[in-house]
């Protein structure tokens, strides 16, 4: 069995159908693990989940805010914004099964030797620790209380954790920790406006995986969330895969067998301008 890891997708489901053909994804025998935001920006967000879930097995994925954003909207809890493009999930006949599965989808996978988020996990956090606070969120997340987290998770404040948060500010809290970090400092205060490269920075500000004490320096962490990253080298252990192939860029895949990066163009795709 070949595992594959892919970055953000949004709704570009015809790159990653090339992608597949390209490195002969075969579900019977091999498995494709996906860091989220599968859907939203992109032109195809319906057929998009409805090929992934169709995966059956072969399929995983954790939770971007993109994916959570579709939950929330879909069951009332928030507004669509202009920019969403998930009118099609909104009013597709299958809808409530789409969303229910997406719905138990998991906040982190730690397997073979892999750990995958969609953003990242904060300096401070052992990888025990973080998948501790995943099964926070995913336990209300999966319950009758799910509407507990969608009317409560949008959002900068709190910006740092605290274990006495009243429980709707801890589940955002962790919530934007996984799904929306890009910098923070070294004790884990966020700063969630700034999207820009790390060259470009806010001041005080570091990407969460370049601070020197990070408690999961030495796990293998697959990541995506960040396209200005464009893929960069991060460091030995870190896999970043959002390449912005929804801003017209391209596709990245990652074989966890042996660690290689297969990339597919974009550029045919691209329906929106980056910022979004």
């Amino acid at each position: 069995m070949t595992i594959y890891a892919v970055g953000d997708i949004q709704g570009c489901v015809e790159p990653l159908q090339q992608l597949l053909e390209k490195i002969s994804f075969d579900p019977s025998r091999d498995q494709l693990w996906s860091t989220g935001d599968i859907v939203n920006r992109g032109p195809k967000s319906l057929q998009t989940l409805r090929f992934l879930k169709n995966l059956g097995p072969s399929f995983r994925m954790v939770l971007g805010n993109h994916d959570l954003h579709l939950l929330a909207t879909a069951k009332g809890h928030r507004k669509p914004t202009p920019k969403d493009t998930l009118d099609e999930i909104y009013n597709a006949p299958d809808v409530d099964e789409l969303t229910a599965w997406l719905q138990h989808q998991p906040v982190l996978i730690h397997d073979h030797g892999y750990v995958m988020i969609h953003a990242g996990i904060p300096p401070q956090w052992s990888l025990a620790i973080a998948k501790q606070r995943a099964n926070e969120v995913e336990q209300v997340l999966r319950s009758d209380d799910s509407e507990k987290l969608f009317m409560h998770m949008y959002g900068n404040t709190p910006d740092h954790w605290q274990s006495q948060l009243p429980e709707v500010e801890r589940l955002r809290v962790i919530t934007n920790y996984f799904t929306r970090m890009r910098y923070c400092d070294a004790e884990g205060k966020l700063e969630l406006n700034c999207k820009l490269a790390p060259e470009h920075g806010p001041a005080g500000f570091k990407p969460w995986y370049s601070h020197p004490q990070r408690e999961t320096a030495e796990e293998k962490l697959i990541f995506g969330h960040w396209a200005a990253l464009e893929g960069r080298y991060c460091g030995d252990r870190l896999f970043p895969l959002d390449t912005g192939c929804v801003w017209g860029k391209c596709l990245r895949i990652l074989n966890l067998n042996d660690k290689s990066y297969v990339h597919c163009d974009c550029s045919d795709q691209n329906q929106q301008k980056p910022g979004g």
